[in-house]
């Protein structure tokens, strides 16, 4: 495991494998040391950090399968891997009601300015009531569009509504869901536009100049998929023009790493990819992910596939 983990969530192999854990602390198991391991190594549970790609797998000859504690798959390379005949799969459900909890409170803490407030009486600069000085704006009355509408998109939306917000949404599929509208109407009628899609080719910088110009003047813009769906290019340029009136990002197409212009923009709330990230959700993953590898070695089947090996490539692990 990347990760360190508690005991409750290994239970499902205890017995059944040895388990190397990754670092205390937060931190996650360094990729020279995957790769170090990697030619003893029958299954890996990851946190979503990992690349699993050709490097690893010609290293992982025993590999059986990558269990991924997180939603997305995007560094995980599916076809090789069932090639290889090494199972992928995810953890799904548990991270739906915290990211869109994390959704509504980063739009809360955008349109209300509550970074910038909070630093300013840390600082000791709040000498006196300021009417008017901190106003930020209303959700009520303001117009909500998701892009994404699978779970998490529609957990925003039960959310939201709570809010006095209306709702739009777009989905790649259109929906027959009270609210779809295609997305260059949703961009050009939305206040906040809030992102949730998963990360492919039709994803990647689906967020572009054009589509930016698009948004009303003043909009706010909120990520909380992958970083890469937004040319943060174009992202500077339209905060730093005051096309739009901010953006909260929890993800960024470079992580950890985040230009220093991005990191300069004051109408900003940033955080370090945790909008799904509880307790709860983080345990009840790594849980899944080890009962879905005591199944592999014990000859099954896995939850939550997310390829298809074949039976000869399957023998050729085993």
């Amino acid at each position: 495991m990347t990760s360190a983990a508690h005991p409750e969530e290994l239970a499902p192999l205890r017995r059944v494998a040895r388990v190397i854990l990754g670092p205390e602390g937060g931190d996650t198991m360094p990729r020279a040391t995957v790769l170090h391991w990697a030619p003893q190594v029958d299954a890996i549970i990851s946190q979503g950090e990992l690349l699993v790609d050709r490097e690893l797998l010609d290293r992982a000859p025993r590999l059986r399968i990558v269990a991924s504690a997180s939603v997305g798959v995007d560094k995980l390379d599916l076809p090789l891997m069932a090639q290889r005949g090494v199972y992928a799969t995810n953890a799904p459900d548990y991270f739906v009601e915290a990211t869109a909890d994390y959704t509504l409170g980063a739009i809360i803490a955008l349109l209300r300015r509550l970074p910038a407030a909070d630093q300013y009486v840390r600082a000791g600069r709040w000498q006196r009531f300021q009417p008017g000085a901190w106003d930020g704006v209303l959700l009520r009355g303001k117009v909500l569009g998701l892009i994404g509408y699978g779970a998490i998109g529609r957990a925003v939306e039960r959310r939201a509504v709570g809010f006095g917000l209306s709702v739009l949404h777009y989905a790649r599929t259109p929906t027959k869901q009270k609210g779809y509208t295609p997305l260059h109407q949703l961009l050009t009628r939305s206040d906040i536009v809030s992102l949730h899609v998963p990360l492919n080719p039709d994803s990647r910088e689906l967020i572009n100049k054009a589509r930016i110009a698009r948004m009303k003047r003043g909009a706010y813009l909120v990520n909380v998929s992958r970083g890469p769906v937004v040319d943060e290019s174009a992202l500077v340029e339209a905060l730093q023009s005051g096309h739009l009136g901010g953006a909260a990002l929890d993800v960024f197409a470079n992580e950890p790493r985040v230009s220093p212009a991005l990191r300069k923009q004051k109408n900003t709330v940033f955080t370090p990819h945790l909008g799904g990230g509880t307790i709860e959700s983080r345990h009840e993953s790594r849980l899944t992910c080890a009962k879905n590898v005591a199944r592999v070695l014990a000859g099954q089947i896995p939850d939550n596939l997310k390829n298809r090996p074949t039976a000869k490539a399957l023998s050729k692990v085993r």
